[in-house]
This record gives structure tokens, sequence and C-alpha cells, in this order.
């Protein structure tokens, strides 16, 4: 069976509000990239050499990221020999067979990476960095959202004590959710908010302590100071944690979202990227170069504005819904 009407009959028998989910929250990047794809396989009779490069570009323009698109072109070439493809249609499901490899890598190795990390017993604390505009305070609340409604209590700790507005913003997210805030005054110590956020949630028995933290890039060494800081402080107070370090990126940014992951890995060990506003971008490709490039998975998407918008991420229906109209429209066979 191939591999579209493998993915096929799996996301049909998937079809749930998440699937179409990634559906609607792709359609920039589906009509931009698999308009184009779709285009350049209609305009050529062969798999040749210019094809590949015009697949390059559009590749690239999508924000894939170079070193990425230079492998997945690899693959390709490699893929179309040992197949002996000589038709461009054919190349639809390769390409879309080659994305989802390119980002699950090994399955046992991608299923434990993709998870999140909660604890069993006792309490489950994760960190927040990234820096400020990014959506982390609507994040921690959407994140805060869904842990509820799976059943754990959850509590927020308004570490970004510098930037206007930030304590009063997660309170409001806190009021949203029901979550208590844990704060001190505007400008206070961000170590010294999650150290009381800490206590405060083992006496109450929390099960997931989520922690704001600053994001003034402009300051950077400062900045990553603060945060080795609060790390020290969490790691002190509850062994073992912070279970997650989740850098929240703009998909919308493209490739200066790659160079925030760069700086912020160097500083802390981030263990997982939630990517905002995928759904306002034609440019989706960045999932690939972050999970190729820095080996860090997506754990979070943000696929719209509405509280359950916040998602997992999930490769087979990320390709899925970057050629949901393909998928939809291919015959059986």
């Amino acid at each position: 069976m191939s591999f579209f009407k493998k993915l096929k009959e799996k996301i049909t028998q998937q079809a749930d509000s998440v699937t179409e989910k990634f559906k609607q929250g792709l359609t920039k990047t589906r009509d931009s990239f698999a308009g184009r794809v779709n285009d350049l396989i209609a305009r050529y009779r062969k798999v040749d050499e210019e094809f590949f490069e015009e697949l390059e570009e559009i590749l690239i323009s999508a924000d894939v990221g170079v070193t990425t698109v230079m492998d997945l072109i690899d693959e390709l070439k490699m893929e179309v020999k040992r197949r002996n493809i000589q038709d461009p249609k054919e190349m639809q499901e390769v390409i879309s067979e080659k994305l989802v490899e390119i980002y699950r890598g090994d399955d046992e190795e991608y299923e434990k990476s993709a998870a999140l990390n909660i604890q069993k017993d006792g309490l489950t604390v994760i960190l927040f960095v990234g820096v400020n505009g990014v959506g982390k305070t609507t994040t921690i609340g959407k994140l805060a959202h869904k842990l509820k409604t799976e059943g754990k209590t959850v509590m927020l700790a308004a570490g970004d004590t510098f930037r206007a507005g930030a304590i009063e913003q997660l309170e409001v997210w806190g009021e949203r959710v029901g979550a208590e805030v844990i704060k001190q005054s505007a400008g206070s110590d961000p170590a010294a908010v999650v150290y009381d956020a800490i206590q405060a949630a083992k006496a109450r028995r929390v099960d997931v302590l989520l922690c704001d933290t600053a994001g003034r890039l402009q300051n950077k060494v400062n900045l990553m100071k603060e945060l080795e800081k609060v790390k020290r402080v969490i790691e002190r107070e509850v062994p073992g944690a912070p279970h997650e370090v989740l850098l929240v990126l703009d998909a919308t940014t493209g490739q200066n979202a790659m160079s925030q992951a760069k700086i912020f890995k160097e500083a802390t060990n981030v263990t997982g990227i939630v990517l905002t506003k995928l759904d306002g971008t034609a440019k989706g490709g960045i999932v690939l170069a972050i999970r190729n490039e820095l080996h860090i998975p997506v754990k979070f998407v943000g696929l719209g504005e509405k509280m359950d918008d916040l998602q997992p991420f999930d490769p087979e229906k990320y390709v899925y819904g970057l050629f949901a109209d393909l998928f939809e429209g291919k015959s059986e066979q």
C-alpha cells in the first residue's frame, strides 16, 4: 500500500476536530507551498535537474531552511533513482513521505521526545522561555486550560516581572482557566517569584506549575543569567526539575525564530518548542527546519486564537494539512 493511501486511511479513521484544525491552520502555507509544488509538477514532463532546482527554491521560500532543503533534495534524488520515477506526478507522494520522515526520524525516539514530561507523582515544573511578543503568556494560559481539562491542578508563576502588563496579563489567564497565579510587584527578582510559587505549589499539592519568564533579548547577557538563576532555584527546590523547558517561537518570524532558538538553546536546556501563530504564516516549513537543524522537538503548535487551538504537534496531520487538497482529491489506486 502506498504512503499516500496509508496516510489517507489513517487520517480518515482519525478524522476529528484536531485533524480539521491542522487543515484550517495550515491554509496559508498550503495555498503557497502546496500550490506552487502542484504548479511545478503540472509544468514538467519529466523529473530532471531543473525540476529539482525549482523545487529547492519553493522549499526555501517556505522557510524549510537551507540545510534541511539540501538534505531533502539529496534524499529525493536518491528516491527517484531507486524507484526509477519518470513522471513528476509521482513526486507529490515522495515529497510528503520524506517530510514526515525528516520530522519523525527514529520513531521510538520521536514518541519519547514528543510527549510532555508530566510526573506521575509529585510536582511537575515547566519553564517557559522566549522573547517578548511571541505569545508566551497566552501559550501558558492555553496549556493551563489543556492540562485542567485533563484533570490536572495547575498553578502559574508570574516570573516575567519586567515587561509592562505581563503580570496582569497572566492574572487574566489565571482567572479564565481557574488557576492560581503567584506574583510579586513589577521589577521583583524573577527567581524569588518562582521560589514562592514552588513553595505554594508544594503546600497546595498542585500537579503542574507553569513558570513565565522575561524575554528581553536586546539585553541578552543579563537575560540569560536571569534564566540560569531561575533554573538553579527550580533545580534546588524540586530535584529533577524543570521537567520541561519550552521555548515559545512565533512562526511568522521565520528564520528569525531559528536564530532565537539557537540563542536560547545555548543558554538553557530547551526540551521542546511551542510554535505560535502557525495559522498566520505562509512559511510553515519552519517546523521542519527547527526539528532537523536544532534537533529539538516541536511539542505544540498554535493553530488559531481560541482556547483549544494550542495542539500537540503531529507530523502526519501536519503533512496532511500541507497537502489536504491533494489527499482529498487523490483517487483510490
